[in-house]
């Protein structure tokens, strides 16, 4: 008599088909089922490893069958398939909640949420801990899932994870043992039914496992974060990350002063993102002098304030994640002097008045890079000295080195999501930096 339990993985992209390899490992009997073509190098593994699977469809029968489900993080919670199923009191769990059952013992885990910073704080992070030579690994929503981190790494003393809200959503016992929430701003909200404060329950339920010998690092945020906290009612060790503490380049820790200026980290939501993961290091015993060292050398990912080397005198920086008001804010805050600022794609509802005074004080041209211009125009018609408009990176870039001059910075924050000229982010970003390069060979 076959005695496996069966699972259902809904979703053949990395997180799923990574589950469906870790489930399959651990003895269980597999189906993979994604409602779109798939990916064929994922799918490709699920062929390798013999693991049945469908595509362009959800087989009901296969599916009601199952014993317990790993959706996707892409997947609502709201879809007529996933509330059948939890009426049918199947489990609806996320490959996140999965692969924590099989994580090593004793292992420390680290989970990093919040809406904007997740994979530089991540990176960096895992950066200090790994320069100190601690055995760590990084991913959940960043690179590799964290099934995939345990189906194809030796076993690590420290798992930093990177965590969506639509991760954390699908938690049962999952439990970090130090959890850190960065910040809360309205993004995803149609997930949420356009209510920040079923958003923000989402980022701060991170901690709902936690006990009194954990930690919870939290940016002190009395408006929507500490709300929060209070409707969770949340029992462990939490300490408030407080953005007087990033002062002139530095951030201080306990104490300690680091300096960021020796180091690629710019501007003071990156000072922030610093704070939290110094303070995790330290946490984990890494000393000071190994910090400093290590935020030095550490070399931010990409479309997250990364300049473009160039021999032009000017600073070219590729901000393509910055795909909406805030994360837009703090790059416009990290300029110190003449810039062009480029901006644009699919607008998500934005109000661009928070960012009036920053324009004001140092942006001379706005280069507006959509297919419909039409709300960026009218906020900022007077606010700056030259106003145009285009379609592509390309002529974004040209258009700038008509403009810009020498010692100005040109800056790629685009406010808005990529989807009207690109495939996502990274090709918006990827083809601005091109440009660049092929302007400047």
């Amino acid at each position: 008599m076959n005695t496996k339990k069966n699972i259902v993985i809904l979703g053949a992209g990395e997180s799923g088909v990574s589950a469906a390899r870790l489930a399959q490992r651990e003895g269980y009997a597999v189906f993979v089922s994604d409602a779109g073509p798939g990916n064929a190098r994922y799918l490709a593994e699920l062929e390798e490893a013999g693991i049945a699977f469908e595509t362009n469809q959800h087989t009901g029968e296969r599916i009601f069958a199952a014993d317990e489900v790993v959706k996707s993080p892409g997947i609502p919670d709201h879809i007529p398939l996933i509330v059948e199923l939890r009426n049918a009191g199947k489990p609806v769990i996320s490959e996140i909640e999965f692969a924590y059952r099989f994580a090593p013992k004793g292992c420390e885990i680290v989970g990093i949420t919040g809406s904007n910073g997740k994979t530089t704080t991540t990176m960096l992070t895992h950066h200090l801990l790994d320069f100190a030579g601690v055995n760590a690994c990084a991913g959940g929503n960043l690179g590799d899932s964290f099934a995939r981190l345990l189906l194809e790494h030796d076993p690590a003393e420290v798992y930093v994870l990177e965590l969506s809200s639509f991760q954390l959503d699908g938690m049962v016992d999952f439990r970090p043992s130090i959890a850190t929430v960065l910040n809360i701003t309205p993004d995803h909200l149609d997930r949420y039914d356009y209510d920040l404060d079923k958003y923000a329950n989402s980022k701060v339920s991170i901690a709902k496992n936690q006990r009194l010998n954990d930690q919870l690092l939290v940016l002190a945020d009395p408006t929507v974060i500490a709300p929060a906290l209070r409707r969770q009612k949340i029992d462990t060790n939490l300490t408030t990350i407080s953005d007087d503490d990033v002062r002139d380049g530095s951030v201080f820790v306990d104490g300690f002063e680091f300096t960021l200026g020796t180091g690629r980290l710019r501007g003071r939501h990156n000072g922030l993102n610093a704070l939290f993961a110094i303070r995790i290091a330290l946490q984990l015993g890494v000393n000071e002098k190994e910090i400093q060292l290590a935020l030095d050398s550490f070399l931010p990912a990409p479309h997250r304030m990364e300049v473009i080397p160039t021999a032009d005198q000017r600073t070219w920086i590729n901000d393509s994640k910055a795909t909406n008001v805030d994360a837009t804010y703090f790059a416009l805050e990290a300029m110190t002097g003449p810039t062009v600022w480029i901006a644009g794609g699919t607008d998500k509802g934005n109000d661009y008045d928070v960012l009036l005074p920053l324009v004001r004080e140092n942006v001379h041209t706005l280069i507006c890079m959509g297919k419909d211009n039409t709300k960026l125009v009218e906020a900022f018609t007077g606010e700056v000295k030259t106003l145009l408009e285009c379609s592509s990176a390309a002529a974004a870039v040209v258009f700038a080195h008509q403009i810009a001059r020498q010692g100005d910075t040109i800056l790629l924050s685009p406010c808005c999501a990529s989807f009207d000229l690109f495939n996502n982010y990274i090709d918006r970003g990827d083809q601005f930096r091109a440009a660049v390069k092929n302007l400047n060979a």
